[in-house]
């Protein structure tokens, strides 16, 4: 079996290491940018949320720092704009243009450490409290920012947005460099998780998740160990939002800080399976292209306009549909329902194999009466 699943894993990493070499669609390859995108972003948030049992509703606050860290520093520094003239052709001027576009992608990691450092006294806060105090603070915290993505003009330029450099790829190279971006970053957060979920650290967490209280009396910091994941999960969500940033060229408050990236990103982790590996991201490939999907088909049924031209919301009810049907059918999430499934099965198979036949019992001797020695009583061997 361990055997077979390594076999599956490396198959699954090739698949996805080629999947944009094969594929020149564009759309499609934007599509993938997005869902592995939004499946680093569960995985980060499963590595708190899922193993602390604490459910935060405010990443976007990281992810919209690190968007905006990455455009305040490509502007102040003047990093990554487009070189313009004449001498294309040189092999001097193809190497700056080479070192501009790939330039933003060196910042990524200092963009989620900024996204880091603004989670530590935030976390500091908020993980004072514990159940729905804390969800509506981490919400509270998240409308604070999202004001201030708009008010702070001098520094993100309110409503107007910022803008980042664009970079000289062309069709069909334009959406690798951040395919490949959005899959390191989802294999460190795999890394860093399933270090986490086999560490004596990630051991501490579950005893928090579990009853806090006991964890506490027996001697596990809660509350460094509750920063701790809260800091890591940050820093990669920042960088996630770093990376997004570039992609679309400009960053707003509106999207930046989304509430919707929060609710998706719980969703999927609640889908997948909360305190697992491959639970986030089953919830980000079943939810994401399910989004897109839904979020485009008014345009593709009405490519003319009318009153079903309109996006409006309508992928939001066939979301929301989606996953209110499954978590009936699924509670717990599925992997560990699958998980559950699937031992239930084989515990029913075993049980099968080892019970005795009919033809085993049949060529049983029968009980032998006997005179026990002295008494006159009868009993059966």
């Amino acid at each position: 079996m361990k055997i077979a699943k390594i076999v599956v894993l490396l198959a699954l990493l090739s698949a996805a290491i080629l999947f944009p070499i094969f594929s020149s669609d564009l759309a499609l390859t934007s599509i993938a940018i997005f869902t592995l995108m939004f499946a680093a972003a569960a995985t980060a948030w499963n590595i708190f949320a899922g193993y602390t049992g604490y459910i935060a509703l405010g990443h976007a606050v990281f992810f919209g720092s690190g968007a905006y860290a990455l455009g305040i520093m490509c502007q102040r520094w003047h990093i990554g704009h487009q070189l313009l003239g004449t001498g294309k052709g040189d092999l001097s001027i193809l190497l700056l243009h080479f070192s501009a576009d790939y330039a933003p992608f060196a910042l990524v990691p200092l963009a989620g450490l900024i996204a880091a450092l603004i989670a530590v006294p935030l976390g500091w806060v908020a993980l004072r409290t514990r159940r729905h105090t804390f969800i509506v603070v981490t919400i509270a915290i998240f409308f604070v920012f999202q004001l201030l993505a708009f008010n702070l003009r001098g520094l993100t330029r309110g409503s107007a947005g910022l803008e980042l450099p664009l970079p000289s790829w062309v069709y069909p190279f334009y959406n690798f460099p951040f395919y490949y971006a959005m899959l390191v970053i989802l294999l460190l957060a795999l890394a860093v998780s399933w270090w986490v979920r086999h560490s004596k650290y990630g051991l501490g967490l579950l005893a928090i998740r579990d009853d806090e209280d006991r964890a506490l009396g027996l001697g596990v910091k809660t509350g460094p160990s509750k920063l701790g994941a809260f800091v890591t999960s940050a820093f990669f969500v920042g960088m996630l939002g770093a990376v997004w940033a570039y992609f679309l060229g400009s960053v707003f408050p509106q999207s930046a800080f989304d509430p919707l990236f929060d609710i998706a990103i719980a969703l999927m982790g609640f889908l997948g399976g909360m305190g697992t590996l491959a639970g986030p991201i089953i919830g980000a490939l079943l939810l994401e292209p399910t989004k897109q999907y839904f979020q485009f088909l008014p345009a593709l049924l009405f490519p003319n306009g009318g009153k079903g031209g309109d996006a409006g919301g309508f992928y939001l009810v066939a979301y929301g549909g989606l996953f209110l049907a499954i978590m009936l059918l699924l509670p717990e999430g599925v992997v560990p329902t699958l998980s559950k499934w699937w031992s239930q099965w084989r515990a029913s198979r075993t049980n099968t194999e080892s019970a005795p036949d009919d033809t085993d019992a049949s060529n049983q001797p029968a009980p032998v009466a006997m005179e026990q020695a002295g008494t006159g009583e009868e009993v059966n061997l």
